[in-house]
């Protein structure tokens, strides 16, 4: 007897259709998996065995083979246990397998029979939509997650019992449903504000322009002065996220395991600040079985680097290609895997080793040599795609005792949205750009038009700072976002006077 059943993977961040076969044939009693099965789901074996047994059914006495097609990509996880379990059952006769071609099915089964939950539910959940099935069967700590995808039926079932009764008929459970608009509600979580800084109001200002225009940007400082709580205010001010926008994000995080129940959908966006000890695969995604790293968990929101010279090197370098591209491909033998990675870059420094080269009161006690062996740690090519550079300077005493609060995150989020939806507008047309620090050199050409005074001036920064190409272009991008926080058309020399001050330092 032949039965087959509806389930699915993942595959970089999107769903991929698993057709799980089950047939039964006389020999002697057999369980073979086939189909590129990893570990874990060759053990998958044991698990649906014992669940059957200890649910009170027949565990069939023959020569068992499951294939999971297709069968040239390799399939990995526990999510195959419960259909599994059900193929085995619909090829005994046990109910008919009219259901198992209208949904598809995911899930880890304990040896007791109770289905456990499973990472990446929500691509797979997307995956069975596309292709047209009424619904899905999930665990029931996925359910919320699973029903974040609209006209699909998501059915939750907590114990192979429940998967069984319904796919036979003998029990009703209604699918669970969610409502978009009380998802997304407000974003704006209030934990840290921007209020709470005193003084470093031009660092202030730069944050702004980043989180206006989506630029990246670089801080050097000595320790105390205020770069790390900055850095996590930024979040505070960023745009709301778009629906969209909550769906590739949450994807991420579903696939990695890093969801939690009782938020089926990622409304604010990430703020990633992993240690300097990572590695090259921990921060730009990959392993054996590619996994995203922390840039692609970064994705929508901010990834923020402190202590950037105390990375390893060629750890740094990896970030180019998503800086540049928005996304990080991870090329393996059989396949290209391909993970968003479209953030926001704050990377923050010391001036030395000890951090006081420049300040008036301590004495940097580092030699030439240190200092030198210490900042060429960052190559040259990664500062020139970071769009702000900023000398953090300590904060007086007198704005420490200022008693006055600062402007707060919710005020200067209200600018930032207005420069956003101006953003918006102009590139409506252009698919993948929401923000000045998206666009190309075409659109720069295009959009970025300056003033016979304001060219001058460029001209003269461009060959006294020896700008790249790309420095130039970047130039460009800063002063389009100035321009739109004044609600200018064409860039104008204050402008362009201010974008260049942020390049100075680069």
């Amino acid at each position: 007897m032949l039965a087959k059943v509806h389930s699915g993977a993942v595959l970089g961040v999107n769903g991929l259709s698993v057709m799980v076969e089950v047939d039964l044939a006389l020999g002697l009693p057999m369980f073979t998996t086939v189909g590129l099965p990893d570990g874990s789901v060759r053990e998958s074996k044991e698990r649906v065995k014992a669940a059957i047994k200890n649910c009170g059914y027949d565990f069939p006495p023959k020569r068992i083979t499951v294939n999971l097609a297709p069968a040239d990509i390799k399939k990995g996880g526990a999510g195959f246990d419960l259909p599994m379990a059900l193929g085995i059952l619909a090829a005994t006769e046990l109910f008919k397998p009219d259901l198992l071609d209208q949904y598809a099915v995911v899930g880890e089964l304990s040896l007791d029979g109770s289905v456990r939950s499973v990472p990446g539910v929500l691509p797979v959940t997307l995956n069975a939509k596309e292709n047209g099935l009424k619904g899905i069967l999930v665990p029931e700590a996925n359910q919320l997650e699973a029903a974040v995808v609209q006209g699909i039926d998501v059915i939750a079932v907590g114990h192979l019992h429940h998967a069984v009764e319904f796919l036979a008929g003998k029990k009703s459970i209604d699918p669970i449903v969610l409502n978009q608009k009380d998802l997304l509600g407000t974003q704006y979580g209030g934990e840290v504000d921007f209020q709470e800084v005193k003084g470093q109001e031009h660092v202030k200002r730069a944050f702004e322009i980043a989180a206006s225009g989506g630029h990246n940007i670089a801080l050097k400082g000595p320790p105390g002065s205020g770069k790390t709580m900055l850095t996590r205010r930024l979040a505070t001010i960023l745009p709301p996220m778009s629906f969209e926008e909550a769906l590739e994000t949450t994807k991420i995080y579903s696939i990695v395991g890093k969801l939690s129940s009782d938020i089926p959908l990622i409304t604010t966006r990430p703020f990633r600040a992993p240690h300097h000890t990572i590695s090259d695969a921990g921060l730009i995604g990959g392993g054996q079985h590619p996994r995203p790293g922390e840039v692609s968990l970064a994705h929508n929101g901010v990834l923020f680097l402190d202590e950037l010279p105390e990375f390893k090197k060629h750890v740094l370098e990896v970030l180019r290609q998503p800086l540049e591209a928005g996304d990080v491909s991870i090329a393996r033998a059989q396949q290209t895997l391909k993970f968003p990675a479209r953030f926001v870059l704050v990377v923050a420094s010391n001036p030395c080793p000890c951090g006081y080269l420049g300040d008036k009161i301590r004495e940097c006690k580092c030699t030439p040599q240190q200092i030198q062996r210490y900042n060429s740690k960052v190559s040259g090519p990664l500062l020139d795609r970071i769009d702000i550079h900023l000398e953090v300077a300590a904060v007086p005493f007198k704005d420490i005792s200022d008693e006055r609060q600062g402007e707060s995150s919710r005020e200067i989020k209200k600018r930032v949205d207005s420069c956003r939806k101006i953003q918006e507008n102009r590139y409506h047309s252009l698919q993948s750009i929401h923000c000045n620090a998206q666009i190309g050199p075409a659109e720069v050409e295009k959009y970025c038009k300056v003033d016979a005074t304001a060219k001058r001036l460029l001209q003269r920064s461009v060959e006294k700072l020896g700008l790249s190409a790309r420095g130039y272009h970047r130039i460009l991008k800063i002063a389009r976002t100035i321009a739109d926080m004044d609600n200018k058309e064409l860039l104008e020399l204050s402008h362009i006077a201010e974008a260049v001050q942020y390049r100075r330092n680069g």
